[in-house]
């Protein structure tokens, strides 16, 4: 439910600013004018706004598929109304997180901007590796899922590499500390979730 919420409010954004209604210049993250001029809300409002429709559906589509699972998760972990809160804390905070990186290196570059929700789609998308670690991944034109113990590597991998070669617009360093982040915010929580994580993989 609260992920349908998430999903809601974020497309609502982002198709509004989509037909001009609102100003996405002001609500994207500037390294900038967040060290600056203070302008914090940056450092979450940003997650609100995609540079198109394929990249909202993206984000959305692995946010739907994932944040149910994480969000039963966390319920049976913490209890329902602890789980919940919790679930959310996750993710509006892995927003800010999964920027902090970039904040620190393009703070004095003010035509450096971000936008999007994937930082916290990969903070929930590792978050439910590690409680469900065997459960199959797919990516894009692969047919035969893989599974998540072995994705998440592979992926922090390709993420650190990509984010070093700096060879297109998109966050990878986000993704990357967004994606540890997923499994570290419920290690912090409840530590115990480190052996359910290893009795899953036997």
């Amino acid at each position: 439910m609260v992920t349908l919420i998430i999903i809601a409010v974020t497309c609502l954004v982002s198709i509004l600013c989509f037909t001009g209604t609102l100003n996405s210049n002001s609500l994207q993250f500037n390294a900038w004018e967040v060290w600056h001029r203070r302008k914090w809300y940056r450092m979450l409002s940003y997650g609100l706004v995609h540079g198109g429709w394929g990249h909202l559906l993206f984000n959305m589509l692995t946010l739907y598929f994932f944040g149910d699972v994480v969000e039963k998760y966390f319920q049976a972990a913490f209890g329902s109304g602890t789980g919940i809160i919790l679930y959310v804390v996750l993710y509006v905070s892995a927003l800010a997180v999964s920027t902090t990186g970039d904040l620190i290196k393009y703070r004095n570059v003010p035509s450096y901007n971000a936008i999007g929700a994937s930082g916290a789609v990969s903070a929930v998308l590792f978050a439910s590796i590690l409680f469900e670690p065997k459960m199959g991944i797919y990516i894009y034109l692969i047919p035969i899922p893989i599974p998540g113990y072995i994705f998440a590597p592979l992926y922090l991998l390709y993420c650190w590499w990509a984010a070093r070669r700096n060879m297109d617009n998109i966050g990878h360093s986000a993704h990357f500390w967004g994606a540890v982040y997923g499994i570290l915010f419920p290690l912090v929580c409840n530590p115990s979730i480190f052996q359910h994580f290893l009795n899953q993989l036997h």
